[in-house]
């Protein structure tokens, strides 16, 4: 049986070329980050997959999921979603005018701001982001089963404290 500290990786190979040819360099941080990397990219294409299944884009499920997590009446401005989602209003308005055209998402004037807007929830938006969100974790937990849960809990306290730093 294999030893997990045997088993080598792509940014093992990496670190090891970079060894070979500048050994002065303490690779530990491009092993780190390279995973992460790695891992965001493969996790991203699965999410992806996940949400394109309800016709969605992961942008698209960020919007509607932000709406359905603020609570009832699941309302928000679009400077709130935009300062949520870190995006420009520009990149906001793109997603939402698909969102309205899809029916998941209604757009209303500010009862106390004559100038702004209230983005809403349609009852068919919240009925396929509940469905998008169980099968996006689906995806995760299944990319997680090679670890036990105190690795779980580990891993998660390790890249809060990364994160932190960042």
């Amino acid at each position: 049986m294999k030893d997990e500290k045997d088993e080598k990786d792509a940014v093992d190979a990496i670190t090891a070329q970079w060894y070979a040819v500048r050994p002065d360099l303490e690779t530990a941080p491009m092993a780190v980050f390279g995973r992460i990397y790695r891992i965001a990219r493969a996790m991203g294409d699965a999410m992806e997959q996940a949400y394109a299944r309800f016709g969605i884009s992961r942008g698209e499920f960020d919007v509607v999921a932000t709406l359905r997590r603020s609570g009832a009446p699941y309302t928000l401005s679009p400077r709130q979603l935009s300062a949520t989602l870190m995006l420009t209003t520009g990149g906001m308005t793109g997603r939402l005018d698909k969102l309205e055209k899809a029916g998941l998402i209604c757009r209303k004037p500010d009862p106390h701001d004559r100038r702004g807007l209230q983005v809403t929830i349609t009852d068919q938006g919240l009925a396929l982001i509940d469905e998008a969100v169980t099968a996006g974790l689906e995806v995760q937990r299944a990319a997680l089963t090679g670890l036990s849960d105190e690795e779980v809990k580990v891993l998660t306290g390790l890249l809060r404290k990364l994160m932190a730093g960042v």
